[in-house]
């Protein structure tokens, strides 16, 4: 993007609502001014919405790759097919493996930190409870030890930004708080907690619900449950994968009834996103990718999804009924909030201009660069 930046949109997202004829200043890839009209002095034009960027703060691997590739450009082929699809931002997460393999997953990701291509790295393990574990490998889960954590957020140089840990394990609690003093996001998770050492981890500064309602306990299950405190926090984000197959879709309106505010679109994708089917890993895990649907072959389990963050902006509309508004604050701007990037996630004065042209028919996105 030039320094200075007119863009005419026939209609924009702007604090919550659908405003017709609006442009807006760019200057330095900063949002320095909106105007409602029109500008005879457009660069670019925007016929559909303009929108805030997506936020993706859980994907793991895309066009057929991971972001634990041990080659720089299948990392780099991972950003850029989440980009292509409007994916302004990213967060690279990485499942259980051994510790050492994880802290070189974690070493080859920095340099990507460092140069803005992600936001920082999310460690979806290995801190798991082991009846919940999902697609993570039963025999590599391990018990949350303050050392380990050290070692794991020294090796990050600064960049490890969210940790999914279930508070039920031993030690966990002070784990959490050991994350939060560290400024790095505790997301709940895999967990097989009831709601009081659920309620454990919040109290100690979890923010974040991962992927759920998936590999916690179930909505409906009866009890004090971990289901029932996320519903019910107003502390905690929760993520969704809204790819028709993760959740129910009474369960996806459930949800959006009772916390509306407080839901975060991500993909939790998985090689296959913006690839083809066929036979993938997930860590070590072999997996069978049909119909865009990837299960285990040992079990048949969901082992991620293949979503695109543009993908799951389009289905919250067209197959859940939600505004164009709420579409936009669940994939970006909801999202922002919870992993503290302020900086971000809206169309307003001050925030980057990570910006996106929408065609609604189509279904189309595009950058606007």
């Amino acid at each position: 993007m030039r320094c200075n930046l007119i863009i005419q949109a026939r209609n924009a997202v702007i604090q919550g609502a659908l405003r017709e004829n609006i442009w807006v200043v760019v200057e330095e890839k900063v949002i320095v001014s909106i105007h409602e009209g029109i500008s005879t002095n457009a660069d670019r034009h925007v016929d559909g919405v303009l929108i805030p960027g997506f936020i993706d703060i859980h994907c793991h691997g895309g066009g057929g790759y991971y972001f634990s590739s041990v080659a720089d450009d299948k990392i780099r082929n991972v950003i850029n097919t989440h980009r292509l699809h409007g994916t302004t931002t990213i967060f690279a997460s990485l499942v259980t493996e051994p510790l050492a393999e994880l802290k070189n997953q974690i070493r080859r990701l920095v340099p990507f930190a460092q140069r803005g291509e992600i936001a920082g790295i999310h460690l979806e393990g290995p801190y798991l409870a082991p009846s919940r574990c999902g697609a993570h490998d039963p025999t590599l889960l391990r018990t949350p030890r303050l050392s380990e954590f050290e070692e794991l957020v020294s090796v990050g140089e600064g960049f490890i930004k969210m940790v999914t840990i279930a508070p039920e394990l031993e030690d966990a609690i002070g784990a959490i708080e050991y994350l939060v003093a560290n400024e790095i996001i505790a997301a709940i998770g895999h967990s097989a907690a009831d709601y009081d050492s659920a309620l454990r981890g919040v109290d100690a500064g979890a923010t974040v619900i991962t992927h759920f309602p998936n590999a916690v306990s179930k909505l409906d299950d009866s009890g004090h449950t971990l289901a029932q405190l996320a519903m019910s926090d107003p502390r905690l984000t929760l993520e969704i994968i809204l790819d028709g197959h993760h959740v129910k879709n009474e369960a996806v309106s459930r949800i959006y009834n009772q916390a509306s505010e407080r839901i975060a679109l991500i993909t939790d994708a998985m090689g296959a996103a913006g690839s083809s089917d066929g036979h993938y890993l997930v860590g070590a895990l072999p997996v069978t990718v049909e119909d865009s649907v990837a299960r285990l072959d040992s079990n048949g389990a969901l082992a991620g999804s293949t979503l695109t963050m543009d993908n799951a902006f389009f289905n919250m509309m067209t197959v859940y009924g939600y505004s164009l508004p709420q579409a936009v604050a669940a994939s970006s701007t909801i999202a922002a909030r919870a992993a503290g990037l302020h900086d971000r996630g809206e169309i307003s004065v001050g925030k980057r201009a990570d910006l996106l042209g929408v065609n609604l028919p189509e279904r189309l996105v595009s950058i606007i660069e």
